[in-house]
């Protein structure tokens, strides 16, 4: 995305953005001008702060799936597949990286 294009209001903000010309976005600026990156830093904020959120999220979730799990409530194999296969290789990551973190190792 080199260009886009823009609808300012009185103040010469931007309040309208989109990758096509049209009846309210007339002028032609570059994606990278400062008013553009104003315009979007709220919602890039908004969504770094749903993404950290997701991330907690997942933590919480698979905890309660292995409790679940652990307490006989569910099945591992009744999950989906799809889901088993998550899980099984969120498990392997995360194993992989405890085991890259773990400077000390065990003397």
């Amino acid at each position: 995305m080199d260009e886009v294009y823009v609808k300012r209001d009185d103040m010469g903000r931007v309040v309208l953005l989109s990758h096509e010309p049209g009846p309210e976005c007339r002028e032609r600026v570059a994606a990278d001008n400062p008013a553009v990156a104003a315009f979007l830093k709220p919602l890039t904020t908004e969504q770094s702060q749903l993404d950290a959120t997701d991330q907690d999220l997942v933590r919480v979730l698979e905890d309660v799936v292995d409790l679940l799990i652990a307490k006989g409530v569910i099945l591992f194999t009744e999950l989906p597949e799809s889901a088993q296969e998550k899980i099984i290789n969120r498990q392997r990551l995360r194993s992989q990286l405890g085991a890259a973190l773990d400077l000390l190792g065990e003397d």
